[in-house]
């Protein structure tokens, strides 16, 4: 059977392309904790390979046989809530489950069941003493997805931990691993209460926290090698630039968009055909606008206030923020989801993501928009944008009030607004590229439309750069043309086409004034001006 890029759940290496998990972590560093009868943390982004490397670590460990090494998921116990009895229990019976399916002892049957008699606060504190004085090995645990538990329940666990933590490791885990994607310090625990307390407090003795990255640049092509070392396929070399730009290494994303463009796009399971960006484009397309469950999970997160607040800025390349007035609580929490990266400017994570965020942001707003191409589309298949920009001004100007109070991210409403009117007339016939990051005071939009259906036929490449007026238009347009024409010499210096929008948000003019469209030369290069 051939292998294929893994999507779902842990890597299996026998049927799936992987990169060994033991190297995308110091397996050195993990081990001394281990030996120095730590307590620690690791935790990434969701669909980053945890699971995969704690798996993988667990089978490593306990060949050595130095340790007995559990591994024990407790995201079942998500579904009771503040009830910590049933909880406890849930944990109880999935460490348990783990122990004897390793090491095919009924034994650990009987102490489950003496555990569970004791007083839910101190049962599974018992259960790891009574397993812990069984082995006649020091016990290791790893508890993976901690951080599903919530309220009292992850509390109660995290004392019920600790408070055996001086017994290890005779008659406790002589080290624990809790795995989730926030760090235990970021964690802000509501009880039943509605006291509301940090994880730093309730599990004090967490020695360190490691993260676990993305891929490499050389991990990606390692994976994507194994599949032409497998069938004979071949990437050519530009994909390889475009595949990380797309996902910077996240790693459900690179097996996503190789699932898609080897297997899930039929056509290429015919191994002779090799593999073109254009294939690729359209694969990451497939992606974004299927809503698999990993892109789902990120969109539901764009709700949550302490997201927005970090977001938004960056979507709106608002200049009067800088990362230093923004709160590090809500830096870290989003960035600990895998939605941005902490660069100059901060900005969102990937190319992907990118162009996931504005998307999702408008999805209802898009829905509303006409789709009737054939106004815009030119005898040769090509846009002609400037009907496309005609037509965005009176759009904006009908809808700009009514449609701003609505948008839950209304700093960022001019350009959700443009790129949701873009997205809806060009979807399917074209793709859009987007760049914007905190203090960038700018968004630049790439749009390629492909003017046949063969891959690797000609491309049309338009730059439209989105700025909000703050100040003298004149020198507005004077920054506009400076830093186009940077964005244009580095992502398309082959561009025939260049545009830059400027919208004004004062309110005390009349239509009239902020209507209007310029002609600038700039480095022999001719711009177009828009202003709505």
């Amino acid at each position: 059977m051939e292998k294929f890029f893994n999507t779902a759940g842990p890597v299996k290496s026998d049927i799936h392309y992987c990169v060994n998990p033991l190297s995308r972590v110091n397996t050195a560093e993990i081990e001394s904790l281990i030996a120095q009868q730590k307590y620690f943390i690791l935790h990434a982004p969701r669909q980053t390979g945890k699971t995969s490397m704690l798996l993988a670590l667990r089978d490593y460990l306990n060949v050595q046989g130095q340790y007995v090494c559990v591994y024990a998921n407790v995201e079942s116990g998500q579904a009771f809530r503040n009830d910590v009895r049933s909880v406890v229990d849930c944990v109880i019976s999935e460490i348990k489950k783990r122990l004897v399916l390793l090491l095919r002892d009924n034994h650990f049957e009987g102490l489950a069941q003496q555990a569970k008699q004791t007083d839910q606060g101190q049962a599974l504190n018992q259960f790891l003493t009574l397993v812990s004085e069984y082995l006649d090995k020091p016990f290791i645990l790893f508890l993976d997805e901690i951080d599903t538990l919530v309220g009292d329940s992850l509390v109660s666990v995290l004392r019920q931990i600790r408070s055996g933590y001086d017994q290890r490791p005779a008659a406790f885990p002589q080290s624990i691993i809790l795995c989730g994607v926030r760090d235990v310090r970021d964690y802000r625990i509501v009880l039943s209460n509605q006291d509301i307390i940090t994880g730093g407090s309730a599990f004090n003795i967490k020695a360190a926290s490691l993260r676990m990255g993305n891929f490499t640049r050389q991990e990606v092509r390692q994976l994507y090698d194994q599949h032409t070392t497998t069938t004979g396929q071949i990437f050519e070399e530009e994909c390889f630039d475009m595949i990380w730009t797309a996902t910077e290494g996240q790693p459900w994303l690179v097996n996503a968009l190789g699932y898609e463009v080897t297997y899930e796009m039929k056509e290429n399971r015919d191994r002779s055909i090799h593999i073109i960006p254009e294939m690729l484009y359209k694969a990451q397309e497939r992606i974004i606008y299927r809503r698999d469950t990993h892109i789902d999970i990120l969109i539901d997160k764009l709700r949550e206030p302490r997201v927005k607040r970090v977001i938004e800025p960056i979507l709106s390349g608002n200049t009067e923020q800088s990362i230093d007035t923004l709160n590090d609580d809500d830096i870290q929490y989003t960035e600990d989801l895998g939605l941005i990266v902490r660069d100059k400017p901060l900005r969102i994570a990937n190319a992907i993501y990118k162009e996931v965020i504005p998307r999702e942001l408008t999805w209802s707003k898009q829905e509303t928009i006409l789709n009737q191409s054939v106004w815009y589309i030119n005898d040769d298949n090509s846009i002609n944008i400037f009907k496309l920009l005609k037509e965005f001004q009176s759009f904006y100007r009908e809808n700009a009030e009514s449609w701003d109070k609505h948008f839950d991210y209304r700093e960022a409403g001019p350009q959700l607004l443009l790129q949701a009117f873009l997205q809806r007339v060009i979807n399917g016939g074209g793709y859009i590229d987007r760049e914007y990051g905190l203090g960038m005071k700018r968004t630049d939009l790439l749009i390629r439309k492909p003017l046949t259906d063969q891959y690797g036929g000609p491309v049309q490449k338009i730059v439209i750069e989105v700025k909000i007026r703050y100040g003298n238009l004149e020198t507005e347009i004077s920054k506009a043309l400076e830093q186009t024409a940077a964005y244009i010499e580095r992502a398309a210096a082959d561009l025939k086409e260049a545009h830059i929008i400027i919208f004004d948000r004062d309110s005390k003019k009349n239509w009239e004034e902020k209507l209007y469209c310029l002609t600038r030369t700039y480095n022999g290069r001719q711009f177009t001006i828009w202003g709505v």
